[in-house]
Order: structure tokens, then sequence, then C-alpha cells
């Protein structure tokens, strides 16, 4: 088997250099080669010096791309378009894969006849972990944990296959195409649905994956994204991203005004709650910031229906 691992970054040459540590520290088992491709999408600091002094390092086997047109969906795109491997792993600049990683990968192509494999982001704090930092919205910053047993993705999982700890068979990226890059974020919007999209056209086109609680990686998580104005941001275009797709595949549930009814009924009662909580003692900021941030929810959707244009 050929596995490309494609790198999409931005801006970050001093941890791309230790994403690039962890991809020379795996183990690569016997039958299964590995190539590297990293995708500068538009970086300003040394990330093209970075790749081509590490190119001895991987003896050939580490590329460098650049893609101009800005944002995650477009260099993931011109990684798999300038590959050929069998399988399709993507990897962000922040991450660093586990040392069992190649070997857990190669094992479920081998013998799982899967499509497509996903697994934890486990979290390394740039700083304190808030108190209160909901567990529910642990997505937000990157951190996933579906649990310790391996899952089917479908209905029987709480989640999605996220673009940052994934391996894609080839010939099934093939005929579901490539990454929505209306849907991806850039240095400009927080727009992120690109990987729910990319889930979703895997799913209907009959695609089997698993989710792997031991394909790990390591995902810093920066000072700056443990804040509340990060959350509340993201959240709120998380909304807009999920209207955005309501446009063509809308849910199996009642809407009011061309948004799902429950989001009102979500977004009321922590309206509720967190007056509650900013009037009397807070006892538990956690439930009490989750609240809150079902709002955001909510006013993302209804501003991504109504105002903004997707394009």
């Amino acid at each position: 088997m050929k596995l490309d691992i494609i790198i999409p970054t931005f801006n970050r040459h001093e941890m791309l250099n230790r994403t690039l540590d962890s991809l020379l520290a795996a183990r690569v088992p016997q039958g299964l080669s590995v190539r590297v491709t990293v995708v500068d999408n538009n970086s300003k600091d040394r990330t093209r010096d970075t790749v081509e002094s590490r190119m001895l390092d991987f003896g050939g086997r580490l590329d460098y791309l650049f893609e101009p047109s800005q944002g995650r969906s477009h260099a993931l795109n011109a990684g798999i378009k300038a590959t050929g491997g069998d399988l399709v792993g993507m990897i962000d600049d922040d991450e660093e894969i586990d040392p069992g990683w190649y070997a857990r990968a190669a094992s479920a192509f081998a013998e799982e006849q899967v499509d497509f494999i996903g697994g934890p982001y486990l979290p390394k704090w740039g700083a304190p972990r808030p108190a209160w930092l909901p567990r529910k919205y642990a997505g937000v910053i990157g951190w996933v944990d579906g649990g310790d047993r391996v899952v089917a993705y479908g209905e029987g999982y709480p989640g999605i296959l996220m673009g940052g700890n994934a391996v894609i068979a080839r010939a099934m990226l093939k005929r579901v195409g490539l990454y929505s890059t209306s849907l991806g974020r850039t240095d400009k919007r927080l727009l992120a649905g690109e990987d729910e999209d990319m889930y979703h056209r895997l799913l209907d086109a009959g695609a089997r994956g698993l989710y792997l609680p031991d394909l790990i990686i390591y995902h810093y998580i920066p000072p700056e994204r443990l804040t509340k104005h990060y959350f509340r941001r993201w959240c709120f275009w998380r909304g807009v991203s999920s209207a955005a797709m309501d446009t063509w595949r809308p849910a199996s549930v009642a809407y009011l005004a061309g948004v799902p009814r429950y989001l009102y009924g979500e977004a009321a009662r922590g309206l509720l709650r967190t007056v509650k909580f900013a009037v009397g003692p807070v006892k538990d900021p956690e439930s009490g910031f989750s609240s809150e941030l079902a709002f955001w929810d909510f006013a993302g959707f209804f501003y991504g229906k109504y105002f903004y244009r997707h394009g």
C-alpha cells in the first residue's frame, strides 16, 4: 500500500517542524510506503525553507507544494490532486502523530475492509484548561475523543470524521469528489463545514468508515483559542456553515422560518440558563458557558440562512 500524507499549512513553520519530527519517528510497517506532501497555503514565514531543509531526512519522500488559493480546503484539494497513492492521509500542521499511527492505519485497510478511518485528537495544552471550557464543545478546539472502542461511523457514532486525523481510500475520494471550498476556513472567515460535508458524502456513497481509538494524534491548543471570545466566534461560524449545508442537505426535522425548530428551543433554554448564571452564584461555570454557546449556534444558523452570501 502507498500512503500519501497531506499537511496543509499557513504560517506555522515551527509547529510544522514538530509535525514532521513525529512523522519521521513513527514506525512504518512492512508493506506500507509513505510519502509526505506539505501544501504551503500562502505562508509568509519560513515554511518553504523548513520543508526544504528536511527533505534529506525523509530520503526523497517529502514534497513541497505551493497553493495560492487561500483556505484549508483549497490546500487539501491541491495535495490530493498532486499525489497518487492508494491512501490519502490528512494531518494538520499543529499536530503530532503517535508512534503507532502508521501501523494502525495500515492494519485497518489490510484487515478491516474499510474506505476511511479516523481517531482521537488528544490535547497538548498551550495554557491551563479553563474551568469554563465545556466538554460538550471540545470540538471547538479540536479535542476529539470518541471513546475506547472501535466504532463504525454513521448513526452509532456521536460525531463526524475530522479532517486532521483521517485516512481515506483514494478510490473512494474519486467517487465522492474533493473538499468543498465554499465551506472551508480561511484567514478571513471561520467556516467549519468542509469536514462535515465530506463525511456525509462518504456515508451517502456507501463508504464504510471506522473510528479507531488507537489512531492517535496529539493536537496543540494555543492560549489564544482558550478564550470565550474564540468559542463564541467559532460556534457562530459553525452555525453559518450548517446553514450553508442545510440549503442542499436539509435535516429530517421540523422547521420554523427556515430554521430547524429544535434550535429555537435550545437557544431559548440556553439564554434562560445564561441569565440565571449571570445573576446568581456560578457553581458550574462549564454548564453556564455551554448554555450561552447554544445561543451562538442558533445566531450563526439564522445569520447564515438569511444574511450570509455563500460562495
